[in-house]
């Protein structure tokens, strides 16, 4: 199905407030609100983007305060270190606006306190201020925290699901214990872009969305996904982006007018699942892609090759496209609709998504496999457990297929050289970084051109690997 913009771009760079309003009270007719009843929007996980979306929706819509509530949940109890601090109130001071904004809040001193070692500064509060812990260079409007989860979920109209994929299902298990006496069911719209792996009753990918049906019980048709080549820390600046709201017609299409903005334009498709996957895939490669250049500039493998090296990453990336195109064939009934969304998404986390930072950064020796996918100031690296979840599912013998050149049995997995590389490092650690040059210089490694020709030249599509009926 082709994508939708689901409303004519407008040429102001902000909408009249008239036609927010108007927005505001089409969706809520369309969720039949009553006059005296606000809508209730929250925000569960207050990662970088989790926190952006939450905030342009106040920032959009919470002057109408009789109109809707907006808030956001996250844990309590996470102290900031002093160095955190330090850096928080750097960021305050060299910027006149957000310093004025807190001496009027009467929250400045509290900073100033925290940069000296006087006290303590927890997550939830600076986001009560506008801070995320992830994205402390980017401050954003004041958001009504909550870190009672009963409080902050059990009257909602819509979620906005924020969390890792690794968190969705414990915590909307949790959520789900106070949804038991609703009488009509929440619209959820799930921005995570992590995927799970299990193996019986056969293998499949499972995503966050689908995670959230078997937790709730939520009709699936008001659970969506939003995903799109978006920076988080961009968006929030208004930098033009898009993201595209995918599921059911009965909702995508009004949820999408609603949270468009001149900056932020929303299209909309019914494949959720696969486009929910795609999301996840890209994190795959994000990871694998920056560790070809700090190997050559910093850690200099080879003599030679001292400066970057656009060539050794254009050969990563034609590696890593084939595999995702090889992938998506398996996946997708037709790949070729997900091109566009694919490459755009994979383009950006590549120039500045967090899973290349965090490539780059263990390239260089900054961070370490044992410090863990959840890093302090970005929060939870996604590509970690993706790397996990598609390497192990496209490794089942059930899958197997004929290799082109020895004739025998090989798992996908197999000729997928990038992706096998990258599960060896990252998750069972047999080799150190500097292996994923190792696998591209292999000189038995075959043409990428080959990969595709495979996955056009059989009957790839295996429905069932996202829980489709053949």
């Amino acid at each position: 199905m082709m994508d939708h913009l689901v409303e004519p771009v407008e040429t102001n760079n902000s909408a009249p407030s008239r036609l927010v309003e108007e927005r505001l009270d089409e969706i809520r007719r369309v969720m039949g609100k009553a006059d005296d009843d606000p809508l209730r929007i929250v925000g569960v996980g207050a990662g970088a983007w989790g926190s952006v979306f939450i905030a342009m929706l106040q920032e959009s819509y919470g002057k109408f305060r009789e109109k809707v509530s907006v808030r956001i949940w996250r844990r309590g109890g996470r102290a900031i270190d002093k160095s955190t601090a330090e850096h928080l109130f750097e960021v305050i001071n060299s910027r006149e606006e957000l310093l004025r904004r807190l001496i009027r809040r009467c929250a400045y001193l509290k900073y100033v306190e925290a940069r000296l070692g006087d006290r303590v500064l927890y997550a939830d509060e600076i986001l009560k201020d506008g801070f995320c812990l992830n994205m402390i260079e980017t401050p954003l409007c004041p958001l009504k925290v909550v870190t009672n989860l009963q409080e902050a979920v059990w009257d909602a109209d819509i979620v906005i699901n924020g969390l890792p994929s690794t968190e969705t299902f414990q915590v909307f298990n949790e959520i789900s214990k106070y949804w038991k006496e609703r009488v009509t069911a929440p619209v959820i719209i799930s921005l995570a872009k992590g995927v799970e792996a299990e193996f019986e009753p056969h293998p499949r990918i499972v995503t966050p969305t689908q995670m959230i049906y078997r937790a709730t019980g939520i009709p699936l048709e008001n659970i969506l996904y939003l995903g799109g080549p978006n920076i988080a820390s961009e968006v929030y600046n208004k930098e033009y982006a898009n993201a595209r709201i995918c599921g059911s017609e009965i909702w995508r299409k009004p949820l999408g007018k609603f949270l468009r903005q001149s900056h932020f334009i929303v299209w909309d498709n019914s494949d959720l699942i696969t486009h929910e996957v795609m999301g996840g895939l890209k994190n795959v490669y994000a990871i694998g892609a920056v560790f070809v250049l700090p190997f050559l500039c910093f850690i200099g493998m080879v003599a030679t090759l001292t400066k970057e090296s656009a060539t050794s990453k254009s050969v990563y990336f034609a590696h890593c496209t084939s595999e995702m195109i090889f992938i998506t064939h398996l996946l997708a009934k037709e790949p070729e609709k997900l091109a566009g969304p694919l490459l755009a998404d994979t383009y950006v986390t590549l120039l500045k998504g967090r899973n290349a930072w965090y490539g780059q950064k263990l390239a260089k020796g900054e961070l370490s496999l044992e410090m863990g996918d959840s890093i302090k100031g970005k929060g939870m690296i996604q590509g970690v457990s993706a790397v996990k979840a598609f390497y192990e599912l496209l490794n089942q013998s059930s899958l197997s297929l004929q290799h082109p050149e020895e004739g025998k049995p090989v798992t996908p997995a197999e000729l997928c050289p990038i992706l096998k590389m990258l599960y060896r490092i990252l998750i069972t650690r047999e080799f150190s970084c500097e292996a994923i040059l190792e696998a591209l210089r292999d000189e038995t490694m075959n043409d990428p051109r080959e990969l595709i020709e495979i996955a056009h030249s059989h009957l790839f599509f295996q429905p069932w690997l996202l829980g489709q009926k053949p």
